[in-house]
């Protein structure tokens, strides 16, 4: 973690250059509250209008998530924002989302799986199918959490799936090697300055690739967004640490210059 006041310095260099900077967030937990109902998860007020006042100003702004691009882009729209879904393996480019092609083939392999899931997972689970991916979500009966790992194990070793664990979740994927970090990574290239904010497990990976930056000579900020469920890595790894979406929503107003802040002059 930076010293304490040394954040204020990383988000001066990326406010003072940001045509050479790049801001990565995930979404859920957040830019959005944790809600039971997978499908009820919104942007909190203010996020939308502060990643399009962000996107005129930087070189590269992108919400990577483990949601589909779909969704993204229906509760975030475009703005010349970068929507990477399902870890990567989606990308709105042009208003289309767009499939990575070594994800393509195990597609009918996952909707097979989420078919099936309703009828075989313990009472109480909810079946996330995201087309790519399904995730089982346990928030609810978290009494169930170890009777559906059993089920999530025995499907992978059944189909070629991965098993992955994610907050009250677990989620089948395609064995194709991309993650939040890789997606950074290629985005953030040619870049002097790049942040990313995330609150679970899988936003480790866009802090190792922050990590790799740096060595590099690339300026970086790892930001976690604290809830009772954040795990202890992220939070330890952080320079910098917020209280849930609404001050993630103030961290992304104080990364534009002030006069992108200011009002319009009559």
């Amino acid at each position: 973690m930076a010293s304490p006041g040394g954040h204020e310095q990383l988000v001066a260099t990326l406010r003072d250059d940001p045509g050479r900077g790049g801001v990565f967030c995930d979404f859920d937990g957040t830019l959005a509250e944790i809600v039971d109902a997978p499908d009820a998860a919104r942007p909190v007020e203010g996020s939308v209008d502060a990643f399009a006042a962000l996107t005129r100003l930087y070189a590269k702004v992108a919400v990577i998530s483990g949601r589909p691009a779909a969704f993204l882009q229906e509760h975030l729209g475009d703005h010349g924002l970068i929507l990477a879904g399902l870890y990567g393996l989606e990308r709105v480019e042009d208003g289309e989302v767009h499939i990575a092609e070594e994800a393509r083939r195990w597609q009918s392999v996952v909707e097979e799986v989420a078919a099936r899931a309703p009828d075989e997972v313990p009472a109480g689970v909810t079946v996330e199918p995201k087309g790519l991916t399904v995730a089982l979500h346990f928030r609810t009966s978290p009494g169930a959490a170890d009777a559906t790992r059993t089920w999530v194990d025995e499907q992978a070793a059944a189909t070629g799936l991965v098993a992955n664990p994610g907050r009250q979740s677990f989620e089948l994927r395609p064995p194709v090697t991309t993650s939040k970090g890789t997606v950074l990574a290629g985005l953030a290239e040619g870049l002097t300055a790049a942040c990313f904010l995330g609150d679970d497990h899988g936003d480790l990976t866009a802090f190792d690739a922050l990590d790799d930056l740096a060595a590099a000579g690339v300026t970086t900020l790892r930001v976690a967004v604290r809830s009772q469920e954040s795990p202890a890595e992220l939070l330890e790894r952080a320079d910098l640490v917020v209280d849930g979406p609404t001050e993630v929503v103030a961290l992304l107003r104080r990364l534009l210059p002030d006069e992108a802040n200011s009002p319009p002059q009559p």
